[in-house]
């Protein structure tokens, strides 16, 4: 037998009791919600699922881009802009990909780092020499071209290069 005061902890209630509705109007926030629904988000949901199966059967992949070579700076007419323009965006995507090469040849050579420990001096000669290689070669195209770097700036790098080493063998 229970031990306790009824008049402090009452039973629950059995069943709960139903609201008490106060008008017989329908509730104006769900009339809202439905009116939203039928006449906003219906109709664009269902255009945009008819757009997405238009475009998925002909997708085109972004990251696949393949540009045609255009000619570069020395081969443009005087006063041809397209032309200038043209190999400066060539110049562009050339830098970026060089780039990303240097970027790979140096995480093979730290990858081959920490996996040999103490004994990558001659364990890593092949990407450490991959990698002087690769950076000389970058630093002499593309080095010292400073922030605005373009394809005249580099090709009078070149030029320079040219002179310097004509002038040293003579």
């Amino acid at each position: 037998m229970p031990d306790f005061d009824k008049d402090a902890y009452p039973e629950p209630p059995r069943k709960t009791p139903a609201p008490n509705k106060q008008s017989a109007l329908p509730d104006p926030a769900l009339i809202l919600t439905k009116l939203f629904y039928y006449s906003v988000d219906l109709p664009v949901t269902t255009f945009r699922g008819i757009v997405d199966t238009v475009r998925s059967n002909n997708k085109s992949v972004y990251y696949h881009q393949k540009f045609r070579r255009v000619p570069d700076l020395t081969t443009c007419e005087e006063g041809d802009y397209l032309c200038y323009y043209e190999a400066d965006m060539q110049w562009r995507r050339d830098y970026k990909v060089d780039q990303e090469i240097l970027k790979i040849v140096q995480e093979r050579m730290r990858a081959c780092h920490q996996r040999e420990g103490n004994s990558y001096q001659q364990n890593c000669a092949k990407e450490i020499q991959q990698f002087t290689d690769a950076s000389r070669e970058f630093q002499s195209r593309y080095g010292d071209l400073g922030a605005y770097a373009n394809s005249r700036k580099c090709l009078m790098k070149q030029k320079q290069r040219m002179m310097e080493a004509q002038a040293q063998s003579a």
